[in-house]
Formats: structure tokens, C-alpha cells, sequence
């Protein structure tokens, strides 16, 4: 049996990590926190910059991007104190490959739109 239609290969088992992360960092709000950190900024800057996100739901893919190692949080001095978030080597890391799945996205956009339209209209 050819290799790439193995049924045991691990990385397709359900219990595989890698699909628990994936689903982790490949959902949009992670994308999109991913590359508005490309400088550190406050909980608000960030909120600011993605429209349409609820505080609660950054607030859960911050803290999901912190505990799986791509975001760092650290508490500004102050009163009251400030958060900001940064990337960390590991975030850093994920700019590249995201950055070309955007760039891709928006290259096909038109088409993927027009062929979303012509599936709807059958």
C-alpha cells in the first residue's frame, strides 16, 4: 500500500496533536492577532485594529495564542497597570506561512467568490 494512503499513519489518526493545534492557530482571529502583533501592542490597540471581534473572543485567542507559546502578555506599570502582547520566537515563526495564505487568499478571492456564486445560484 503506497505510503500517502496509509491508513495508520499517525498524523491522521483523531488522536493526533497536530490536529488539536491546528485548530488552534488556523482559526481567523489567531491568523489575524498573529499579524496585528507584528509590533507589541495593548489589549485596546488590538481590539482597535480587527474589527468585529467581541473583547470576549480576543480575550480567549489571546490567552489560547499565550498558552500554546506564540503570544507573550506582560503587565506595563501604571494605574491601573497596562497588558501588552508580543509574538514570540514561535509566533514570529508562523508570519511567513500566514503571511503567504493571506496573500493567496486575496489573489483568489475573485474567483473563489465567482465560483461560491455560481454553486449558489445552482
Amino acid at each position: 500500500m503506497p505510503a500517502e494512503i496509509e491508513p495508520f499513519d499517525p498524523v491522521y489518526r483523531a488522536d493526533c496533536p497536530s490536529r488539536a493545534i491546528l485548530d488552534q492557530i488556523a482559526d481567523k482571529w489567531s491568523m489575524l492577532v498573529l499579524q496585528v502583533l507584528r509590533e507589541p501592542r495593548r489589549f485596546n490597540a488590538i481590539k482597535k485594529r480587527l474589527d468585529g471581534v467581541t473583547q470576549r473572543v480576543l480575550t480567549q485567542t489571546l490567552r489560547k495564542l499565550e498558552r500554546n507559546g506564540m503570544v507573550e502578555r506582560r503587565i506595563l506599570p501604571g494605574s491601573p497597570p497596562g497588558v501588552e502582547y508580543s509574538l514570540t520566537a514561535l509566533g514570529r515563526s508562523l508570519q511567513r506561512p500566514f503571511a503567504a495564505l493571506y496573500d493567496w487568499t486575496v489573489d483568489h478571492m475573485d474567483v473563489i467568490q465567482s465560483a461560491q456564486r455560481d454553486y449558489d445560484s445552482r
